[in-house]
């Protein structure tokens, strides 16, 4: 089967799951879920992984162990696609990211000997301005009020600084589009867009030995 995008019935799911999140609109929606969801996310990352890397979709069910919401499903589902890529589908649309949503203490700190340093720090922010050209935001999950330890105030890059990590993050609404394949085309435009922002990341910061969480 080829990527065909996801119909409307998909979206109703969602919005059904938002406002009935048990086990029993689960299993009565579990066809809808299987067909209309899940199926067209697999066929979306199986033809983006030869271009963008390996893929993998998450569970579609929340860890409570440590919540205070024990709803027992996402809203939403998600896919890794390559080393940095991130897609999503949800009631409100579709959503792609790129980047690191947050950082182990070992990346953050060789984030900020980079994005300190003249070099590295002027070709990251010449990258973020060229993936912002796009209409695409990068940004940071969390960000520090002061400056960190061992860095001024003043730093020409101070901003990039008080990140605790950066990502790339593109979120479309409801369009007829989603039910097309051109779906496809738009989460790829973005990996494109997005991906010099990835291989810098690559290159200056590289994957933490501690595992970290990168996307939701």
């Amino acid at each position: 089967m080829t990527f065909q995008g996801w119909p409307e019935d998909a979206l109703d799911f969602y919005e059904g799951l938002e406002a009935d999140n048990t086990k029993t609109y689960w299993t009565a929606h579990k066809a809808t879920y299987d067909t209309l969801v899940l199926g067209p996310m697999a066929e979306l990352l199986d033809e983006l992984g030869p271009e963008f890397g390996e893929t993998k979709m998450f569970r579609p069910y929340r860890d409570v162990r440590f919540s205070s919401d024990k709803s027992p499903y996402k809203t939403h589902l998600g896919g890794v696609i390559g080393s940095r890529g991130y897609v999503q589908l949800s009631a409100n649309g579709l959503a792609a990211a790129s980047g690191m949503y947050e950082m182990a203490p070992e990346q953050l700190e060789a984030y900020r000997r980079a994005a300190a340093d003249d070099a590295a720090g002027k070709e990251l922010e010449h990258i973020i301005g060229a993936v912002k050209g796009h209409d695409i935001e990068v940004h940071s999950r969390e960000v520090l009020k002061t400056a960190p330890r061992g860095y001024r105030p003043d730093h020409p890059r101070i901003e990039l600084l008080r990140y605790k990590g950066l990502w790339a993050w593109k979120a479309w609404a409801v369009e007829p589009w989603l039910g097309t394949p051109a779906a496809k085309q738009r989460v790829a435009g973005f990996l494109l867009a997005a991906r010099p922002l990835a291989q810098w990341l690559d290159v200056h910061v590289g994957p933490s030995t501690a595992g970290p969480k990168r996307r939701r």
